[in-house]
């Protein structure tokens, strides 16, 4: 069995806030007034709260499932959607442990944004709805038409070109200003080469990322 305290000036008090918080009729819920309160001396000296404790039917206890999970980040995100009025399909799934939930339809490319600000302002939000709502935290990747992907094949040849300088040139060589996980494509593109190294540079949020080629 759940269990739950409340608290209020009177029992009658505390059994409205817990049909309040819990969303559930008092015929619904199993009460054990563990404090009747007390007025105390002309209601000033000696005030003692009424103190309950509220136990919910085994029903009412059983963890979301991994599906709930999903369709709760799904309607997430479409009521967000629904207010920037744009017509929008959501569709929804898990990879890897994450919730993954991409944005197609008429004018979706424009809740990208420049380099994704956008969409990761999306992500953002919803993380934050779905983590303060949900028993167990999740991690849900928002993307749109599919941009994280063509995203991440295009750094990636952005890093195997720059390795190709750099070691053309023999000189260092370095990207754009990237957020942390773009910086890490780079770094991971470039790992199994044996005459590159990589470094990230920089300050703040938005850092480069130095190739060095390593001296034979």
């Amino acid at each position: 069995m759940q269990e739950f305290e409340f608290e209020g000036k009177t029992t009658e008090e505390a059994i409205e806030k817990a049909c309040k918080e819990l969303n559930r009729p008092k015929e619904e819920l199993d009460i054990e007034i563990l404090e009747p309160g007390s007025a105390g001396i002309f209601g000033i000296v000696g005030t003692k709260k009424a103190k309950i404790k509220v136990t919910l039917p085994q029903e009412e206890q059983e963890e979301p499932t991994e599906e709930n999970d999903v369709d709760f980040a799904k309607k997430t995100l479409q009521d967000i959607l629904s207010l920037i009025s744009t017509e929008a399909e959501v569709t929804a799934g898990t990879e890897d442990g994450k919730i993954t939930l991409n944005i197609y339809g008429d004018k979706s490319g424009l809740l990208i944004g420049r380099k994704g600000k956008t969409l990761d302002a999306l992500q953002f939000i919803v993380n934050k709805i779905v983590n303060k709502s949900l028993s167990r935290k999740v991690q849900v990747v928002v993307d749109s038409e599919n941009y994280r992907q063509r995203r991440r094949e295009s750094l990636i040849q952005i890093a195997l070109k720059l390795g190709d300088k750099a070691k053309r040139i023999g000189k260092p060589v370095t990207t754009n200003p990237l957020i942390p996980r773009e910086r890490r494509i780079i770094h991971l593109a470039l790992k199994d080469d044996p005459q590159l190294d990589t470094r990230s540079r920089g300050e703040g949020l938005l850092k480069k990322v130095l190739i060095i080629p390593k001296r034979s």
